[in-house]
């Protein structure tokens, strides 16, 4: 699965691409073009999910190293999008509350794929991205989640801040990382829990961070006053990993304390 084509060029290849149920992201237009197959396309790409982008010529040679894309170029997921409620379907079936991470705006996919293969070491049940400007799950991604992306779900959502209101009426608390936070290490961080990761520039938007539950913030004792995204959502995902092992839990013969693993 990692060496699959990120792009299809061309109308009849994209076409087909798009009929044959391949998971799709986005499709990109060439500026301008409207006419010919284009429209019915577009339909099929709308139908599949794709989102669908106006680009001048050149990117499209660049995202398919070709001049010969005929005004359109699919990129095409390594792997399908999931439901939210296949996320809460992963969490009832190992018997354990939700642990899901939101990523708002991650657009580089090595920094997704980097979360992806943190959130699957430390047991989350999947991630929820945006439909718009977040990193498709391509070749490069699934590469970056040393084929985590296999086992993890990813939903993609239509509007994320809408989707953190659902979590909520369905239990989850919600907590967004921020440098205004508080220490994450002060935080009672169990039960049903979503993690918002902002995005690589500019953190977490404004409407994501007001309705966040609370804000985690990690200790800076350095020059540098943020770290890359992937970094501190694996700080935090290990947080809540370390506080959710060692919950005290109702087991045969009276309460005890829940596992815990090590491969240190």
């Amino acid at each position: 699965m990692g060496n699959e084509t990120d792009y299809v060029a061309g109308r009849n290849a994209v076409t087909e691409a798009l009929k044959s149920g391949r998971p799709a992201d986005t499709l990109f237009l060439a500026k301008g073009e409207s006419g010919g197959s284009l429209g019915g396309i577009i339909a099929l790409a709308k139908e599949r999910g794709a989102v669908v982008k106006e680009a001048d010529r050149r990117k499209l040679e660049a995202l398919c190293g070709s001049a010969f894309h005929q005004g359109v170029v699919l990129a095409a997921a390594a792997r399908a999008y999931a439901e939210l409620e296949d996320l809460f379907q992963a969490a009832s079936e190992r018997n354990e509350e939700p642990f899901f991470i939101l990523c708002d705006e991650i657009e580089d996919p090595h920094n997704l794929g980097a979360i992806i293969r943190t959130a699957e070491a430390a047991g989350a049940h999947g991630l929820i991205v945006p439909k718009r400007r977040s990193a498709p799950l391509s070749a490069a991604a699934y590469k970056a989640s040393a084929g985590a992306l296999s086992y993890v779900p990813v939903a993609r959502v239509p509007n994320l801040a809408a989707a953190m209101e659902e979590l909520k009426a369905r239990g989850l608390w919600i907590y967004g990382a921020h440098m205004d936070g508080g220490l994450y290490h002060g935080q009672k961080l169990e039960g049903p829990i979503a993690l918002v990761i902002g995005s690589e520039g500019q953190g977490l938007s404004r409407l994501i961070r007001e309705r966040c539950d609370a804000l985690l913030s990690l200790p800076m004792k350095g020059k540098i006053n943020s770290l890359n995204a992937s970094v501190a959502a694996g700080i935090l995902m290990y947080e809540i990993r370390k506080q959710r092992d060692n919950l005290i839990i109702e087991a045969p013969g009276g309460l005890q304390a829940a596992p815990t693993k090590s491969n240190i």
